[in-house]
Parts: C-alpha cells; sequence; structure tokens
C-alpha cells in the first residue's frame, strides 16, 4: 500500500510503499495525489521510502512502469530509501530517461534523504 507522509509539504511529497502493491493502490491513492499535486508544482520533489516492502502484482508492476514512463519528466528530485537490491538497479537503468535528479539512499539514512530532496 502507499502511504502519504506527515512531512509533505508544499512541492515535496513523501510516500512510504509497503506490502504487495496492487493496482488499486495505484488507482486509488497514488495517481490522483501525484497527478493532483502537479496541478499546483510542475516539477515536485518526491521521497519514495519502502519500507517491509514485498514487492508488486504482475499487473501493479505494469502499472508501476506506466506510470514511472507516463511521469518520467515530472519531478525535479526523486529520493528512494531503502528498498531490494532490485530498487536501486531499476533506478539506475530508469535515471537516463528524466530530467530530475535521482538518488538512493539506504533506509538507515531516512534523514540525510529527506535533507536531500528538501534542498
Amino acid at each position: 500500500m502507499f502511504e502519504f507522509l506527515p512531512e509533505s509539504k508544499d512541492d515535496v511529497l513523501g510516500i512510504k510503499a509497503s506490502g504487495k502493491l496492487t493496482v488499486a493502490d495505484y488507482r486509488d491513492v497514488l495517481i490522483p495525489r501525484y497527478e493532483a499535486l502537479l496541478k499546483m508544482h510542475p516539477r515536485p520533489r518526491v521521497l519514495l521510502q519502502f519500507d517491509d516492502f514485498e514487492g508488486w502484482s504482475l499487473a501493479a508492476g505494469l502499472d508501476d512502469a506506466l506510470f514511472d514512463i507516463a511521469h518520467r519528466k515530472d519531478f525535479s528530485k526523486l529520493a528512494l530509501v531503502g528498498g531490494p537490491a532490485y530498487v536501486e538497479w531499476g533506478m539506475n537503468l530508469f535515471a537516463p530517461f528524466t530530467d530530475g535528479e535521482i538518488r538512493h539512499f539506504p533506509a538507515q539514512k531516512l534523514e540525510a534523504a529527506w535533507e536531500w530532496v528538501r534542498a
């Protein structure tokens, strides 16, 4: 599931991903909130924290890829925090196709990730 973190403010959006993500998580939670944010802030700064993350259902994996492609130029910074090794691998694969800055932080460096994404 996706949870929006209380540190979110103005053009900074903090998201926690946990459990196994589903199509409903994208359709009903992430996409509406992110698209509403884009109307106010065309290039927000995003922190995505993986906490007890178990991956995606097959259909949600496709939704994730489509979301990433559709919004690849719609952020100025993206901090990925924690998660399995394939999260960082995917970030490195995806980064050349974006206009924003992307960094991965180990789970224990959450505060450093917040500092970076807010700067």
